[in-house]
Formats: C-alpha cells, structure tokens, sequence
C-alpha cells in the first residue's frame, strides 16, 4: 500500500499523478474502515483526500501553516503527517478527533469552534511579515459552512486591506456545514459553481480576437479592462474581489493536478486570494451519499458496508427534546425554531418537517441568532433556540445585551451539556451555567430526566419577561427519578427516617447527576450519616426555600456537571451567606482546566465527579465536624 510508505508530506513529493490517485482511494477505504470501528466525522473527511494531498505537496508543512476551520475535515492531514494508527480514535489515549499541537507540530490550532481560521491565518500572516520571513506561507481551509459565520468575514475585512500580504485562503465548498447551507452567501457560491467561469471565456475571446486583424487586439484590451463588469456577469465571484482578494476557481476539489495548478499561483501571489475548490461531502461512500440529512457528518460505530448502526440508540436527551417541541409547536403557534447549522444534531429537524414556516438556520452564527431572537419575542412570538452548550459562550453578549436587557422572552435550550468527552476539551460543555449566572433576570432549568424536560421547556415558553435556558446532557436519557415530595420549588428526592431530627448532610443534585447523587446518599448511609437530597429543577436563581432547609443541615453538598467555579455551587453558598446561613458547604463539578478527550464515564472517574469518591470526602467532613476524623475511616468509603 501507498499509504504505508507516507510518514510525512515530503513523501508525496515522489508519487506520480497516477499514485496519487491510488494515494486517494487507499486513503477513503482506510477512512471508511477506521472510523467504522470508532465513530468520528466520516463525510467531511472523505470528501478533502484530493484537496489534503494537494496542499501538501504545494506547501512545506510545519515550516508553512496549513490551517483547518472546525478541524473536524484534519483526518487525511494526520494520515499525511505521519499518524496513522486510528485504532483509539478520540478514545482515551488515542488520537483526537481535530488537530491536536501534542500530537504534531503539523497542527496549529486545536479549537474545534468554526469560523475562527482566517482570524488565525491573519494573525499568522501578519507574524510572518513583521519577522521578515519571506519563505513561509500560511494556507487556510474555511468551509463546512464556516464562511457564514460573522468572525470569518470580519477576519476577511483586515485581510483584504494589506494587499502585498501572502495569504492563501482555500474555500472548501461541499454545499454543507452538517446539513445543505443556508443564506445568501450559500446562494451566491452556487452561483459560482454553476457558471463555465470567466477565465475559461476570457481566455478563448483572447484567442478569437487576437486573430482579428486592426481591431482585435485594441477591443481585447478594451474588454479585458473591462473585465469587472463583464466578470460580474459571466462569473460572480466579484464579492470576493471587491474586497481585494485575487479569486482563483472554481476548482475540482477531486483533480489533485488541478488543485495543485490553482495553489501554486496562490502560493506564489504577493497578496491574499481565494482559492475556490468544489469537493463532495462522503465522496467515494455511497452509505454517505445516498445520506441527505448530513453525509455521514458524524458517525457512530456503524458497519462498513451499509452504513448502517451496529447497534441500536437508546431515547437520547435530544430525541426527547425534538418529540416535546412538536407537541409544543401544535399547542403553541406563536413557538419558533432557531438553529446555527445544527437542525439534525440539536434535534429541530422534527419541528422543521412539522412546522416549515415556522424554523430558522441562521447559519454557524450564533450571535446573530441570540439577537435575532431578540427580536422576534419583541415582535410577539417566543423562540426556542437550540444549540450546543459549549457554542453559547460565542453569543453571551447577545444574551446579555439584547435579550436580557431587553427583557425578551427568548428560550435557549443548551444541548451537549457538561462533559461530553470524545470530542475534547472545546466541545465539554462546562461554562454555561458559570457565565450564565451573571446574567440579571435569566432563569436556568436542568432537568433530571426525560419528564423533567418536556415539563421545564414548558415552564419556560411561558416566561415573557426574560431569557430562560434548559441545559442537558449529551447521550441516552437515564431512568425517571421521582420526586419524594417538594419544598418551595425544589423536588426532594430523598428524606432521612422521620425520627431524624437534625439530618447530616444536604445534597443538592443539579440536572442529570440525580442518580449519583442517590448513590451519593445510599454510600453514606452506610457510614450512619443521614441526608436529604434535592434537585432544584431551576437552579437561577436559587430557590427561597433552599437556605432555610440548608439551615437544617449541618452540612451542604452541590453535585453539578458545570466548571467549579462560578457554578451553581459558587450560586449556592452566596445564597447562603446572603440569608445568614453559616453551614459549610462543599461545591463538586468540573475543574477549571482543559480536558482531553476520552469517555465521559473516564473523564468523570479523572476528574473525582463519582460516587464513591464524593460520598468519601462527606464522610471526612462530617467526621471532622464529630471531631472523629480517620483517613482510615474515610476510605473505606466505596
């Protein structure tokens, strides 16, 4: 195999085009077989191979950047650079799902959030020009929908203003972002992919007049000074030029030579341009094509040859959510939907297919969708805007300026939340309920089950006042945990023996972690330390009744799948302070550090959030409290 023999981009340099194509095919067979076994982003990565090849046989990577936006389209970039061993991927130990700078001084940025590469790539470029370094170059891969993005044309703004600055920009255009993407950008590509394209049509009228006598040659130069408008015409890539940006494409994102041709004028240019390459999301798989929703986007395992799950998905939060919005659509006409590039992912695609008229993809933009939002409650309709966790943090001014301020009934249901694990450290959703607790008025539900969900996003459409927010998990939905009883608007979950007059330990379980923390309890209570466990249900802002029953303990413990600090056990303990409630309190959750991926159950064993080692540091605190601590004692805990 060809593949075998590449342990870096130089080894390309001695394949002829006719390997190259063999090059090609073994690397889409090695894709298909591997992440198979594995899960990952399959699609995206099967329709780069030519375009990968391509620009690293034209750029000398590490010495020239060659960046990816997302980083989720990099598997053919860590083939080409010497990894090839996709036995772990994105497991514990094994490769990353994006480009990862432990993993190779190939890869350059690590953050998995779109629309940033062209930030990175003028940044770079700028690097290179103030250092005098002639010889390097930077190339940046935006696509998957990322050029809908705001930050990218931004980034577009400054570069196209430094004229004699290199900069190679390779639009990798497949129609997508996880679906077909949406708006006027969108529009205005496929009217460059579908146009025979001005340079072909300039350079055949050059010929034809060229060979007319007296007046061919001053009508040619007539018509090529022209060109703008005449460019404009046949092939509308005049927005890019505009700018200031050199256009080069459309390109076969499939012709390795043609590839090769179009990046070696880029590479060579003494400013910025674009090279525009038309590729097909889960080329050479026919499972992906025939897949419309998102080309095999994202997979699970699944069998090679069907494409088809190996086995069957239990009911995810997300299933549950898009089976709620439906009914919610039918009893609420005034509810709407709004995506950013995610209507499958976030689980909106039912509601689209039962309420057409009534969702909205702003594209990878999630600020202008938080703002959009904004004013489609002033304009009386309540939107329920569906979107990763770990993406809010890119629109918190907008939830805090345009729609908290403004007082808009604006719903944000937060998928993928707390540690989701295999996509790494930018794609955990940890910050949201630290961010989001310094927003006036907003109100923050996490749902423990599938019937706390349906029943909190109900209670939130019904706020018309402020911004309310439904966090959850990312994955199977577990069991209902019922409710014992309920104080203020909390559910108990579980109450000590009635002849307990003062209980030990008060355990306030956030959100999905309702089982452990009844595991929490059962632990301790082999220890002899009684407790009470409840779950907030909306935990901003902190229910009254919470420091009086607090009050009742001797101590309080918060089990949240949030970032420490700031969280809702930061929440928690001012509450307490505030009702003068001096009971010690010991906040669990998610460090605040970067964590690598792996299985959520290995990250949350790593990291401490488990049972058996919460349940062993209360058994040390309330042992200190007795005046009986044993470190002995402690550990026997399991």
């Amino acid at each position: 195999m060809l593949l075998t023999r590449i342990k870096g981009p130089r080894d390309l340099d001695r394949l002829s085009q006719e390997e190259l194509d063999q090059l090609a095919a073994e690397i889409r067979s090695f894709l298909v077989d591997a992440v198979s076994k594995t899960g990952g982003h399959l699609g995206p990565n099967l329709g780069v191979v030519e375009l990968t090849i391509a620009l690293h046989r034209v750029f000398e990577s590490p010495k020239d950047k060659v960046l990816f936006d997302t980083g989720h389209q990099a598997y053919v970039h860590k083939l080409l650079t010497g990894r090839q061993d996709f036995a772990n991927l994105r497991s514990k130990g094994g490769l990353s799902g994006y480009p990862s700078r432990a993993e190779s001084d190939h890869d350059i940025i690590e953050n998995s959030h779109a629309s940033t590469v062209l930030g990175w790539a003028d940044g770079l470029a700028k690097a290179n020009e103030v250092l005098g370094r002639e010889d390097h170059h930077v190339a940046a891969v935006i696509g998957d929908g990322a050029l809908t993005g705001g930050m990218a044309w931004e980034a577009l703004n400054n570069i196209a203003a430094a004229k004699d600055r290199p900069l190679v920009i390779v639009v990798n255009d497949n129609e997508r972002s996880y679906g077909p993407t949406i708006g006027g950008l969108a529009n205005h590509l496929a009217t460059l992919r579908t146009t025979d394209g001005y340079e072909r049509f300039l350079a055949r009228g050059k010929d034809l007049l060229e060979r007319t006598p007296v007046v061919g040659k001053p009508l040619y130069e007539t018509l090529h000074g022209a060109k703008k408008g005449l460019k404009d015409f046949i092939a509308p890539q005049g927005m890019f030029e505009d700018l200031g940006l050199k256009y080069i494409g459309p390109i076969d994102g499939h012709d390795i030579e043609a590839l090769e041709s179009a990046l070696t004028r880029a590479k060579r240019f003494s400013g910025p341009v674009i090279v525009h390459c038309l590729t097909q999301k889960g080329r050479g798989y026919t499972p992906a094509l025939e897949h419309e929703a998102d080309r095999f986007h994202a997979v699970g395992v699944i069998h090679p040859d069907t494409g088809l799950p190996v086995k069957t998905a239990a009911a995810s939060w997300t299933s549950v959510f898009a089976d709620e919005m439906v009914k919610l659509g039918h009893d609420r006409p005034d509810v709407v939907g709004i995506t950013a590039a995610m209507l499958h992912p976030v689980g909106l695609n039912k509601f689209a297919e039962a309420f057409p008229n009534r969702i909205y993809d702003v594209g990878i933009a999630e600020q202008h969708g938080a703002t959009s939002a904004a004013g489609l409650a002033t304009g009386g309709v309540h939107p329920v805007f569906a979107v990763y966790a770990t993406f809010l943090n890119r629109a918190f001014d907008q939830v805090l300026m345009d729609v908290a301020l403004h007082k808009c009934g604006v719903t944000f249901v937060l998928d993928r939340a707390g540690v989701t694990g295999d996509d790494g450290a930018s794609h955990n959703g940890m910050w949201d309920m630290s961010i989001l607790q310094v927003v006036p008025g907003l109100r923050l539900a996490a749902p423990r089950d599938a019937e706390q969900l349906r029943a909190q996003l109900r209670e939130a459409v019904e706020v018309k006042d402020a911004p309310t927010v439904v966090r959850y998990s990312k994955g199977v939905v577990g069991p209902a945990v019922p409710a014992v009883g309920r104080i203020g608007g909390m559910d108990v979950l579980r109450t000590p023996a009635a002849d307990v007059t003062r209980p030990d330990v008060l355990i306030v379980s956030v959100g999905a972690l309702a089982p452990m923390c009844l595991e929490i309890a059962d632990l301790l209570d082999k220890q002899g330390i009684t407790s009470t466990v409840v779950d907030p249900r909306w935990v901003k802002p902190v229910d009254e009744a919470l420091a009086p029953l607090a009050d009742g303990h001797r101590v309080v413990v918060t089990v949240e799948d949030n970032g420490r600090t700031g969280g809702v056990g930061a929440a928690v303990s001012q509450a307490l302070r505030d009702a003068g409630v001096d009971v010690p309190l010991r906040d669990f959750g998610i460090p605040q550090r970067f964590l690598d991926h792996a299985l959520r159950k290995e990250i949350m064993a790593e990291i401490g959030l488990t049972a058996p080692d919460i349940a062993r540091q209360v058994t040390g605190l309330v042992a200190k409290l007795d005046g009986r601590y044993d470190s002995e004692q402690a550990a026997t805990v399991d």
